[in-house]
């Protein structure tokens, strides 16, 4: 969680909002309707413990609080343990806890206690944001392009695949894309191809990963990264749909995924 600060985390009702908005008009459904198509689950009487954790570059501001919102706006039951670490995780489970969230400097993390089920952000970050750049309404085709093979860009790739889209993929780490293509039996994007995408899914920390040779016009690009992928200028040129968000989408995710099938 090293990338988010505290700036990061202000106004998520207004970024939830417009993410909303602009999620249902290009795919149909809004971020709850995603969630649910996706995992096919929705919010009964689970009691979310959010946990503060201390280790290494320690809380980040309104971490805890933000996280406690999303878990409410979706319609979750929650609350803040007052101690942090292990006193944090005995509080938790002492009030009740159905499902642990809580997160240090390598892994944020839910957990369900009554059914078992575990859920890293980076899978549930990256399978969301894939599953949102695949419901687009006005694509041209089944191919879909995916920028960043990390733990994110793999997650969502490999639900891609799963999903029947025509995948392709880059990523300057060489080691990372070979292994999706072995993997995954992707295709690797060659920006000589000169091919166009109507959907991509943007995973990485870096700006300016899309050019305008990528994307066709009125595309849908949906991402998580911090900074943002997609130059402003290329957006405003393509009249490019943006669905991005630094927490809230991802953490829904998280959520979804790990309550019981209705």
């Amino acid at each position: 969680m090293a990338l988010l600060t505290p700036e990061d985390l202000e106004n998520l009702s207004m970024q939830l909002e417009e993410n909303d908005e602009i999620a249902r008009r290009v795919t149909g459904l809004d971020i709850r309707g995603i969630c649910e198509a996706l995992y096919g689950t929705k919010p009964g009487s689970e009691k979310v413990g959010i946990i503060p954790i201390t280790a290494g570059n320690g809380v980040i501001g309104n971490f805890t609080s933000s996280l406690l919102f999303i878990a409410q706006y979706f319609g979750f039951e929650g609350f803040v343990t007052e101690h942090p670490d292990v006193t944090g995780y005995y509080e938790a489970v002492s009030q009740g806890a159905d499902i642990i969230m809580m997160a240090d400097d390598h892994i944020f993390t839910a957990h369900n206690l009554r059914n078992e089920k575990i859920v890293s952000n980076h899978v549930a970050t990256g399978v969301i944001y894939a599953d949102i750049a695949s419901r687009f309404r006005e694509a041209s085709s089944k191919d879909i392009l995916v920028i960043g093979l990390g733990r994110v860009g793999y997650a969502g790739a490999c639900h891609l695949v799963n999903k029947g889209f025509n995948v392709y993929a880059c990523d300057p780490n060489k080691e990372f894309l070979q292994k999706a293509v072995d993997e995954l039996n992707i295709k690797p994007y060659c920006s000589d191809d000169r091919k166009k995408f109507s959907m991509v899914f943007e995973a990485t920390p870096n700006a300016d990963t899309i050019s305008e040779g990528m994307i066709e016009e009125r595309c849908l690009v949906s991402t998580p990264g911090i900074p943002c992928g997609l130059p402003p200028e290329v957006g405003r040129k393509y009249r490019v749909d943006l669905v991005m968000e630094p927490l809230v989408i991802g953490v829904a995710s998280m959520l979804y995924s790990v309550i019981q099938n209705q």
